[in-house]
Order: structure tokens, then sequence, then C-alpha cells
């Protein structure tokens, strides 16, 4: 421990660790942009500018080792001026169109320029001009409202490992774009959306597919009927000002019904019918012989990584749609024949925590008969903005039940939205078709948490089933490099969620979603899942009725038709 002067008080710190560390740890808020917690500083922002004894120059506090007898002012004069004359210098090339941006009022560009007293304009010149990409299933880029901090691409290099962006031209030519400046469309990007959550303007926003559902709503002509993931009821209720990680299903279902949505069924229902597809799989692989490590297959994003990256995994992909995929095809065959509704008629919402969700729905594999399964996709943001559109308060509203069918889930299916909960949900079920015996410690411990690979074996009646589970593509990436290169030669099951966390911390998530806020969410998901008696996806009451009425049973003929998929390896720019 070294000692270290702030601001005239002395405080004790860890000898070379970054000041600006210290400063949070103590409570003294230096504002930063371009600083990325877990990832190595770049400094290059100088929002983080401090004043040090002894040093001519201002220093970034996040590239600057603290040293004993260190003395600092974190907002002298010269360091505050300094910020101040950054944000203006930004602004002076910034559209002026707060208004109709969707980050207004979420933009770290106009909070910093409200808590810096910026009210006017000094410094006045030609803005650069630049075409707004378009062209992305998922997201949008507008690279005029680009302040170059560079986040966006350090997150798809450093953590996810895509590196389907970068910087483009120098100096004041500078600019984040694709390979050859082509659209998204064609690039390696995955959908994921961690850089729009981590984006502090409005460069990258999703694809809004508001307008498409509320011109769903109004017409007379459309039941549209609408679904939800399980993260979602615990995690919306952060833009509301409710705390974080708060389940709020019951009153989600009220306010959806309030929008003018005439079904409403919860996706984690979906999870349930996908473990029983894919543990059945899993188990006819591991007895005839089939590929294996078997991936999941849940995670859009992941998916197009192994067909863009490592299309030789391709084979290990469980065949199984992705719960989203799955509710949406039985909401266009059962439930519609069932209610007498022409499936054409049938306008199918799904509400996800998800960027990827919007480019999986339009994937031409995912429907028959001219229509898709899910014809429009919204995200945890996107709900809440219909929901404040509508002045629809949800501290009011009593909790409503979802609809039947498709209402009744376990909690299995609910962990769905946590890493590892796919794993540890199958891994219950799974063990039940092997044995005939249910698992006794359905807490699979080692599946859970926050690193960024985990590994465990289960003994399943003498065969030593190696499973392992990985968040985050940058992980899985190297997990897949292990396999390839026979390090890992023990694991019959994976699974792979595209972003950190999982789908809690998706990258259509509320802006504002960081590492304290995912694991909130993953506890109160773990909480429902220790307080509630129906655990195992194969004893949920509602799938045992659908496969007797309807499907037939897991993997049969008429559930593969529905329930299954396939991919293909894809081509892009580089």
């Amino acid at each position: 421990m070294i000692n270290v002067e702030v601001n005239g008080l002395k405080y004790e710190a860890d000898g070379g660790e970054m000041l600006l560390t210290l400063l949070r740890r103590i409570g003294i808020n230096v504002p930063t942009v371009c600083n990325i917690d877990g990832l190595p500083p770049t400094g290059s922002c100088r929002m983080c500018v401090v004043e040090v004894e002894g040093q001519r120059n201002l220093v970034p506090s996040c590239a600057f080792p603290v040293f004993e007898g260190m003395k600092v002012n974190t907002n002298s004069h010269r360091a505050v001026d300094a910020r101040k004359a950054i944000v203006e210098l930004l602004l002076a090339n910034h559209p002026e169109d707060c208004f109709y941006c969707e980050r207004n009022g979420s933009c770290q560009l106009q909070e910093l320029s409200e808590s810096l007293g910026v009210r006017s304009r000094r410094y006045v010149g030609q803005k650069n001009e630049h075409p707004v990409d378009l062209s992305g299933a998922s997201i949008v880029r507008d690279p005029a409202k680009c302040i170059l901090c560079g986040k966006c691409v350090r997150v798809c290099e450093e953590i996810q490992g895509v590196s389907c962006i970068d910087f483009i031209g120098r100096g004041s030519h500078a600019t984040v774009g694709t390979a050859f400046g082509e659209g998204l469309n064609i690039s390696s990007c995955v959908n994921c959306g961690q850089c729009v959550t981590i984006c502090p303007t409005g460069a990258l926003i999703g694809q809004s597919h508001v307008d498409r559902v509320l011109n769903a709503i109004e017409d007379p002509e459309l039941h549209v009927v609408v679904q939800h993931a399980p993260s979602v009821s615990i995690s919306i209720g952060d833009d509301f000002g409710i705390p974080v990680g708060d389940d709020l299903m019951g009153v989600m279902h009220a306010a959806m019904r309030r929008l003018g949505f005439d079904a409403v069924f919860d996706t984690s229902f979906s999870a349930d019918l996908t473990i029983m597809e894919e543990a059945t799989e899993l188990v006819h692989r591991v007895k005839t012989g089939g590929v294996l490590p078997m991936f999941t297959s849940c995670s859009p994003g992941w998916i197009k990584f192994v067909e863009t990256f490592y299309p030789e995994f391709i084979p290990n992909l469980s065949s199984c749609k992705s719960p989203q995929q799955m509710l949406g095809a039985v909401i266009k065959t059962f439930y519609a024949e069932r209610a007498g509704i022409d499936p054409h008629k049938v306008f199918s919402v799904s509400v996800m925590p998800c960027t990827a969700k919007k480019f999986e729905a339009g994937r031409p594999e995912m429907g028959r008969d001219g229509y898709s399964d899910v014809d429009a996709v919204l995200t945890t943001r996107e709900l809440a903005q219909l929901i404040r559109m509508h002045g629809i308060d949800l501290r009011s509203l009593q909790p409503e039940p979802a609809d039947t069918p498709f209402g009744v889930r376990s909690t299995a299916g609910k962990i769905f939205g946590a890493s590892g909960g796919v794993m540890e949900a199958a891994l219950r079920s799974a063990y039940y078709f092997l044995t005939g015996t249910e698992l006794k410690a359905v807490r699979v411990e080692a599946v859970r948490g926050l690193n960024g690979i985990k590994e465990a074996h289960i003994d399943i009646n003498g065969l030593n089933v190696g499973v392992a589970v990985a968040n985050g593509l940058g992980n899985a990436k190297k997990l897949l490099e292990m396999i390839k290169s026979g390090e890992k030669t023990d694991l019959h099951f994976i699974e792979v969620m595209t972003c950190p966390g999982g789908c809690v911390g998706g990258g259509g998530q509320p802006y504002g979603t960081n590492r304290d806020r995912v694991l909130t969410r993953i506890q109160s998901l773990y909480s429902i899942d220790a307080n509630e008696s129906l655990r195992v996806s194969h004893k949920n009451p509602e799938i045992l009725q659908l496969y007797k009425d309807y499907l037939g049973e897991p993997n049969g003929e008429k559930s593969h038709h529905l329930l299954h998929t396939y991919y293909h390896e894809r081509e892009t720019l580089i």
C-alpha cells in the first residue's frame, strides 16, 4: 500500500493501480468516455484528465498509475476547463438533432455538456458529412454522431472477437466503419448489439420495429400476439426507476394487454419446449455416436458467429430453433388452428433482450407457406418506449397471468436468461431422459456465475458427461480453438451465450446495463428458480399436453418439422 493525497485528503492506494480506479473507489467522480471496465485503458478521450503535482501537463487518470506521495487535484480550474473544451470541440462537429435522436435523455455527450455547463457554441466550422447505414438487420450506424471514443471497436474486437468495425482514415477524416466502407449487412457483424449498449451517443442504435408493431395493432384484420423472453421481466424496470432485478412479469402482462395485444405468451414456455427437443437430441447423439460436442443454438449471434468464422463446427450445432422461433412456429400452427384463425392473419411479436433476434426472425429458414414464424421483434428498450408512449404507469397495474396455452413455464425455462441457465435446464432433463430418475441436485453450481468459460462433469449412469459454458463470443472463440487443437476432448455439450452474462446483458437491454446490473438480474432469476416448485421442463403440464395434442414426441416427425432448422456457411468481405 502507498500513500496518496487527493484534493487535500490522504488515502491509501494499491501500488501500481491506475489513478481512476482509486478515485472511483473513494467516491470521486471523474468523467470518462473511452474507458471500459475490465479492459486496459487507452487514455484517448482525455476526458478524465486531472492535475498531479510535479507533472507539467494534465494526465489521464485512467492510464496514469499512482505512486508514493502523489498529490492530485481532480477538479482544478485547469482540469475542468480542459474537459469543457473537449466537449465543445465534439459538439462543433456533432449533429443538432437531439430532439429526434433515440439517445436523447440517455446520451453521455448531453450529460457531459450539462455537468460542465456548456451553454454556448465557441467553436464553429464545417461538419463532416457521413451517410447513415440502414442496411443491418438489427443495427443502424450514424457515423455523423460518432465521437471516436473507440468503445464499439474495442468491444467488437476484444470482448466479442468479431472485429467487424475499426477506425478508418486519419486525423479529422477518421471514422469508425466496416471493411471497405460497406454496409453492416455484408460485414462479419453478428448483430449482438454490444456496440449499441456501449456507444455513448446515438451513433449506433437498434433497428426499430415499433412502428411495425403499432401498425399491426391498429389493423382490425390482424390478430396480434406477443411473447416475452425470460430476462425481460427482470430488466424492464430499469427504464422506470424500479429497483434492478425486480420481477415485473405479471405487471408486464397487464401493460401488454393495455398496449392492445390480443394474447400474451411467455417465451419461458418455449424455453421448456427447447429443452425437451435439445435434451432429446443430445441423448440421441450420445447413444448413437452422433457429432459431439453438441452446441446450443438459442443465441442467434452465436449461430452467425459459427456460420461466419467456424463453419467446420456447423454440424456440432443443435438443430433446435431458439425459444423465440419455436413459440413463433407453434403460434402460427397449433394456436392458429385451435383459434380458427388464418396464420397469415396472425401477427406474431416477440420482446427480446437481444438485437440479434431481429436478424434471426428475418432468416428465410424461419417460416413456412409464405409467412415468418415471428413478424416483429421489440427489444426491452422498445417495449419500454411503447409503455411510455401510451402513458402506462407500471406501478399502478395489478399483475395478470399470461394467456393459455403457452402461459405455464418451469423455472428451468426462466433461468435461460442467465449464462449457464440453458445448460442447467438441459442437464436436469437429460439426466431424467437417460436414467428415468430426477437429478437430485437440480442446482448445478459449476455452470453458474460470470466466469468466461465454465466446465463441469456429471456422472449419469456411469457416463462421465463433460459440459462447458461460455458467455461472450471472445470466450466462445477461445473454447472453439481449444477443441480444434485437441486440448479439449472430454466435452459432450456446450452452451454459448453471445453476450457477457447471457441474455440479461443482451444488446437490447436498457441503456446503462453494466456488470453490477447483470449480476443482480442473474441473482433474480436464480431466486425465482429457488422459490418455485416446477423446476424441470419435462414436468411442465402444458408442454406435455402440447406433445399429446399436436407434436407427438420430442424429435419426432412433426416436432422436427416445426421446431428444428439448419445453418449454412456465410461469406464476408474479409
